[in-house]
């Protein structure tokens, strides 16, 4: 079906936005394919450009010879327009939802969006196996790159080329998969290079009632750790939910079976708990009663700080046992796309300087959240204010990003990035010009031609003129591990992301602006290295004797 279909009508004249904290205005709505556009068309136009996918749910109100149709975003924002003319206003809400409905991945914006200014081939290079294994080999030669995944015939949500044990071969691998959930073998998550200990991540054990073995999967996980050393498996998942898998198939590790190798559990929510939990904290953020007992009761009921801070406490049980106990770690929960990677990729940003970089991080989302698979499509399809049935939507990935907020407020001096640039990507996860975060894994991906037909998002966001936008002023390197708080009072819900449309932000903005202005300024930089490097190591004592 042409997108020309389901557009009843594609202009109206004499239309009024309300935004927050804008004044109202009066204009001329156009529908498009994949856009809703408003133009004032008087002079000092304002043009607002509204991507159809990043709208969460249509409301409209009829009155006698007008109509309201209020847009609610999956970033949160709420768009009202005020429309002369009851069937003018039916026929508007009846063109976004039926282009909100077309679900076909090669029919998504990111498919048309044609900037000339861009280079198709730049930005999906952020991270490939075959670097990092050549930057592995300056720390440790046990590790090869494998092809046993091409065309995704062992599992389909990992990449087509992977970085395996040397000591391993790649029938012992296929056995192996054949025992995990989907595939999903124990693959490497991160090497320490401080004292060679590693993550890896998978999905759960096809035990069963009947407590299968699989002396593949055993002698996998036994390459990883020598005879006098020992090993933790940590399990997200609570025991209630481990004994229910068993009894359908699945089931966790055998500390008989798996020698040397411990087992920890850490229960962390997933699926519709998470999803009603950001239902019910932006609904607490949307509350304009000013009543403070109402405030913290709801913000309390939606669970959501407890979620971060469940977070935080599985990665930094796994830092611990990396940094301190000098002990390896498999993390995994069920199918391992989800929970398992906020672990990994959070013990990640924890341990390695390299990953609290802005180039090092967008490798890390590459590679522990992109390419290990986690179903983004699925997620995303739904944010907060959707009035469909849940499916499979779940906030995972903003859960993350949440918890690197919260290591950037605790840390301010340690993440090379800011907030604004963590806010970008959960706006892009959800709805996006890019193809990055389009469908579910790297075979679907792969499948629909999407590295050859859309752009990267890195692309852009390492472009001159984006870039310095996710510039944290105040960085700098921190080679410690950062330790954060997790206690209650140490966390806080991140209000930048929250509230940026509920409470005027300009103020802030402004501060932001001026404290860029004066560490890019030129007299800064000549003149007052000495000065400069004085105020970065005093706002950095405090991070350090903490992360000591």
């Amino acid at each position: 079906m042409e997108f020309s279909e389901l557009i009843k009508v594609s202009k109206v004249d004499d239309v009024v936005l309300y935004r927050p904290f804008v004044a109202p205005v009066k204009g001329t709505l156009c529908i498009s394919s994949h856009h809703l556009l408003f133009s004032s068309g008087t002079e000092g136009t304002m043009e607002l450009w509204l991507l159809i996918r990043n709208i969460d749910a249509v409301e409209k109100r009829l009155m006698a010879s007008s109509g309201t149709i209020t847009l609610k975003c999956k970033d949160f924002k709420i768009l009202q327009l005020d429309i002369t003319g009851m069937e003018e206003c039916l026929n508007i809400a009846s063109s976004i939802e039926a282009l909100l409905s077309q679900n076909s991945l090669d029919m998504m914006y990111p498919f048309f969006f044609r900037p000339t200014y861009m280079n198709m081939l730049e930005g999906w290079d952020q991270y490939s196996p075959e670097r990092e294994l050549a930057m592995l080999a300056d720390h440790t030669d046990a590790f090869r790159i494998s092809y046993i995944n091409k065309d995704f015939a062992v599992c389909f949500s990992y990449p087509s080329v992977l970085i395996v044990p040397k000591s391993i071969d790649d029938e012992v691998l296929k056995k192996s998969a054949k025992f995990r959930q989907g595939g999903r073998f124990p693959y490497l998550s991160y090497y320490h290079k401080k004292n060679g200990k590693m993550i890896f991540r998978s999905s759960q054990p096809l035990i069963g009632p009947n407590v299968r073995r699989c002396k593949e999967d055993e002698g996998l996980l036994g390459t990883i750790v020598g005879s006098d050393e020992r090993a933790y498996v940590l399990d997200t998942r609570s025991s209630q939910s481990i004994q229910q898998a068993k009894v359908m198939g699945g089931g966790t590790e055998s500390t008989s079976n798996y020698r040397n190798w411990k087992r920890l559990q850490k229960a962390l929510e997933r699926g519709r708990i998470l999803q009603e939990s950001l239902i019910k904290l932006v609904e607490a953020c949307n509350d304009q009663s000013h009543n403070m007992d109402r405030w913290l009761s709801k913000l309390e009921n939606s669970k959501w700080l407890s979620h971060v801070q469940s977070i935080l406490n599985a990665a930094c049980m796994v830092a611990q046992c990396v940094e301190r106990e000098e002990a390896s770690v498999l993390v995994h929960g069920s199918e391992g796309t989800d929970t398992t990677l906020q672990v990994t990729s959070l013990a990640q940003v924890i341990l390695d300087p390299d990953c609290r970089t802005l180039m090092g991080f967008q490798s890390l989302i590459e590679r522990e959240w992109l390419q290990a698979g986690h179903p983004f499509q699925a997620r995303c399809t739904r944010s907060a204010y959707s009035h469909a049935k849940l499916k499979q939507e779940a906030p995972t990935f903003l859960l993350f990003l949440d918890c690197c907020w919260q290591l950037m407020r605790q840390f301010p001096c340690s993440l090379e990035f800011n907030e604004q640039f963590l806010i970008t990507l959960f706006e892009q996860a959800y709805a996006s010009s890019f193809g990055t975060f389009l469908a579910n894994n790297e075979k679907e991906r792969f499948n629909n031609n999407v590295k050859e037909k859309t752009h990267s998002l890195w692309s852009w966001i390492n472009s001159q003129s984006e870039h310095k936008r996710y510039i944290n002023p105040f960085y700098s390197r921190n080679l410690f591990t950062i330790w954060p708080s997790i206690q209650p009072q140490s966390l806080q819900l991140w209000q930048g992301l929250f509230f940026r449309w509920n409470s005027l932000t300009q103020h802030k903005n402004e501060v932001w602006n001026a404290i860029n202005n004066i560490i890019n300024c030129e007299f800064w930089h000549s003149h007052k290295d000495k000065e400069r490097h004085d105020l970065h190591l005093s706002l950095n004592t405090t991070e350090e004797q903490l992360s000591k």
